[in-house]
């Protein structure tokens, strides 16, 4: 079993909270827009990380992570990328890979729009909304969940908050 923490669109900020929930967790997936290599670094630190780049993100995330991560971890296939679409009407790059990988776990950011739903295709799909400060969301979300013998289980969001300035 591991125990996930899902989170997007931080640009640039970390905060204590954020990081108390990160301890917890086995591994911590980042769907992009980190902001800066620091909170890469800093989140890497405390738990192993998988994260695609944003679109706001620097050469230094683009060398360092990829636009798309595609793989297995406790039998459930997982894709993750920043930009895919409106629900159900994915990019055609993202559609193709999602038809040629045919992961059970679909995870993208972006939009700051928190939504889970299971598609037509046949996979979970998660936006986990926007754990930063920047953008029009109104809530600060995250998502946790559990992996266990290909099956998704005990998914919770977590609400950070308000959106505002940094403190």
């Amino acid at each position: 079993m591991k125990k996930i923490l899902l989170l997007s669109d931080t640009h640039s900020h970390l905060d204590e909270q954020i990081i108390s929930h990160c301890k917890e967790a086995d591994e911590i997936w980042h769907a992009g827009d980190i902001g800066t290599i620091s909170v890469y670094d800093q989140l890497s630190s405390i738990k192993p990380v998988r994260a695609v780049w944003g679109n706001i993100d620097n050469d230094k995330l683009r060398i360092t992570l990829d636009e798309n991560n595609i793989f297995t971890t406790e039998n459930v296939k997982v894709m993750i990328t920043h930009i895919a679409g409106p629900f159900g009407k994915y990019t055609p790059q993202v559609r193709t890979l999602l038809k040629t990988h045919r992961p059970q776990l679909f995870i993208c950011g972006h939009s700051h729009v928190l939504k889970v739903q299971k598609d037509a295709m046949g996979f979970i799909y998660i936006n986990p909304g926007a754990a930063g400060h920047h953008g029009f969301h109104q809530m600060r979300t995250m998502i946790r969940f559990q992996l266990q013998e290909g099956a998704v289980n005990n998914m919770d969001v977590i609400e950070l908050g308000k959106r505002g300035r940094s403190s």
